[in-house]
């Protein structure tokens, strides 16, 4: 496979590539002995982009998609490239920017479900580091459900440069800490926000600690200390979301 493309498999994953992009579908395999309804509409969808379809088994599908968790539709598509830039996309806004900033979130399950939620919650754009961090792939794309290819992910040489930069266009960084002071329902998001979360276990890393503008923590009312980043993610995105949603 060229390097110029890439695998995307799942219902949803291959759904959103054709609805967002049908021309960066170059085919899509399918599981003949799947003929459920779901299938028998996705097959329909992928008639009127016009795309090639190719029955394969599901052994075929598992090798071509490197999991099990295909659902029997696997597509090779083109990569679509960036239209802008961060500080193009910056500049572009009519409302202030909600952003989430990932450190050393290496698991592309996790990275998956972060690009969900952001998207589910109406952020503009997703940043992490070059290094320690999970790029696009199949896996990602999958967990996404699509919002691989809806929510802008760019990935930063230089992770505490480019919030110092944030900075400077007057977005105030907030970083989650358990120790933290504040609460997250205690800071202002309504304003241009950068919400920074690190991996489960370390969580961000100390440079990254120290450029944030204050730290909040989640509420935590059990035995558990902490919550997964995705989920941890989809509170503070969706506190935001509500906090902008008041009247």
């Amino acid at each position: 496979m060229s390097s110029s493309h890439k695998i995307v498999f799942g219902f949803h994953a291959v759904g959103v590539r054709l609805k967002m992009a049908p021309e960066s579908v170059l085919e899509v395999f399918v599981d003949p002995s799947r003929r459920d309804a779901r299938m028998r509409q996705f097959i329909e969808r992928a008639k009127e982009a016009k795309v090639q379809l190719v029955e394969a088994d599901g052994l075929r599908l598992s090798r071509l998609s490197g999991s099990h968790g295909h659902q029997g539709v696997v597509a090779r598509v083109s990569e679509i490239q960036l239209k802008q830039s961060l500080d193009d996309l910056l500049d572009s806004l009519d409302e202030p920017p909600l952003l989430l900033v990932l450190d050393g979130v290496t698991d592309p399950h996790n990275l998956g479900a972060c690009l969900r939620v952001a998207d589910g919650a109406g952020a503009h754009a997703v940043i992490a580091p070059k290094d320690h961090a999970a790029g696009i792939n199949a896996t990602v794309a999958k967990v996404a459900s699509g919002a691989a290819d809806t929510v802008p992910y760019f990935m930063v040489t230089n992770l505490a440069r480019t919030l110092n930069e944030l900075k400077e266009r007057n977005i105030w960084i907030i970083g989650t800490s358990g120790d933290a002071d504040k609460t997250l329902y205690q800071v202002d998001m309504c304003t241009p926000t950068a919400l920074v979360l690190g991996a489960e276990g370390p969580g961000m890393r100390q440079l990254t600690r120290k450029t944030c503008d204050e730290l909040v923590s989640i509420p935590m009312q059990g035995a558990v200390e902490s919550l997964n980043v995705s989920v941890a993610s989809g509170v503070c995105l969706y506190e935001a979301l509500r906090q902008r949603s008041l009247p």
